[in-house]
């Protein structure tokens, strides 16, 4: 029986802006698929991310090169030749999944031999803002076990102690989104010491990654547009100790299944990202999630409004969606 493949473009306003070193954004564009064969459909989600060169016409013009394809019944491993790893790939790939564990009546994490997902800490992610901005934030979700501040090459010192003591008991992440240079990064090691950073994200331009083989950080660095599948890994040996896994850059669950097994066998600590999209982007990365030493899916947080049925947040923990919302019936 022939599939039906559709695409759509969906527009998500955010509750307020989100702002990082390389701008601002108010909406959340996704992409959505659904693969319809019989009585089962399969959803999938992905974000165009214009850092790697993405647009929303152009992920939809990529998926629509493989509708044929689909339709006619290729799978999640001809999938990892028909398309790059993008966020083209991650709508179909997490599509597939679905799809195929309607079908098969046994659900994800049942299929990946895991107990039902529970409850688990996500990074509440505080929008760059000026140190007092950032500390109100801060001071709003103080209670969330991990927090994630946005900071830039201009005052991050005063933005991460303004944060610190608001949220005096939150683990944090510092990302400063590849704006930093090597000497700012070196001026910050006692700063993220002082103030008990627990990881440091992508500080330098993804082409830096060089400067890195005679530097040792006081905290550890995690690798987010360095890394993408499980070929980077061995660029990235000896230069980060972490790495983030985002189904966007990895092109669906698969290939991100593939690069956390890579990272935990050549010792990487784990962290799991996402770009800020609604629930059924955020579903699929919890199998991955579940693994991590960092997760950081607050995606759906920003939403004014996400999708019935998707995940919730409560002081910090991220709630699984509800049963049947993505990856096969309850």
């Amino acid at each position: 029986m022939l599939r039906q493949l559709s695409a759509t473009h969906r527009s998500w306003p955010l509750a307020t802006p989100f702002r990082i070193a390389r701008g601002v954004k108010t909406v959340a564009d996704t992409v959505e698929v659904s693969l319809r064969q019989g009585g089962h459909v399969g959803r999938g989600e992905s974000v165009p991310y214009s850092r790697y060169g993405e647009t929303v016409p152009l992920v939809l013009a990529q998926i629509g090169s493989v509708r044929a394809d689909l339709e006619h019944g290729a799978g999640r491993r001809d999938l990892q030749v028909l398309l790059p790893p993008g966020a083209a790939r991650n709508a179909l790939d997490t599509a597939l999944w679905d799809l195929e564990s309607r079908q098969a009546g046994v659900p994800v994490d049942a299929r990946l031999g895991q107990p039902p997902l529970e409850n688990m800490v996500s990074a509440l992610t505080l929008s760059l803002d000026t140190p007092e901005k950032m500390a109100a934030a801060a001071a709003a979700v103080a209670t969330a076990p991990l927090i994630k501040l946005k900071v830039d090459a201009w005052s991050p010192t005063e933005r991460i102690r303004a944060v610190r003591q608001s949220a005096p008991l939150a683990r944090l992440i510092v990302d400063p989104n590849e704006s930093w240079d090597m000497a700012l990064l070196r001026d910050m090691q006692p700063v993220l010491v002082e103030n008990d950073v627990a990881l440091v994200e992508q500080p330098l331009p993804a082409n830096y990654d060089q400067v890195f083989d005679c530097f040792t950080p006081a905290r550890p660095i995690c690798a987010d547009e360095s890394c993408h599948v499980a070929a980077d890994l061995p660029r990235l040996r000896g230069r980060y100790q972490a790495v983030n896994i985002k189904l966007d850059k990895t092109g669906g669950l698969t290939g991100a299944l593939q690069l956390l097994e890579a990272a935990q066998a050549d010792g990487f600590l784990v962290m799991v990202g996402c770009m800020v999209g609604s629930s059924l982007g955020i579903a699929p990365a919890l199998h991955v999630a579940r693994h991590a030493a960092f997760v950081d899916l607050d995606g759906p947080w920003w939403l004014q409004q996400d999708m019935p049925g998707g995940v919730h947040f409560q002081q910090g923990h991220l709630l699984p969606p509800s049963a049947g919302f993505w990856g096969g019936d309850a």
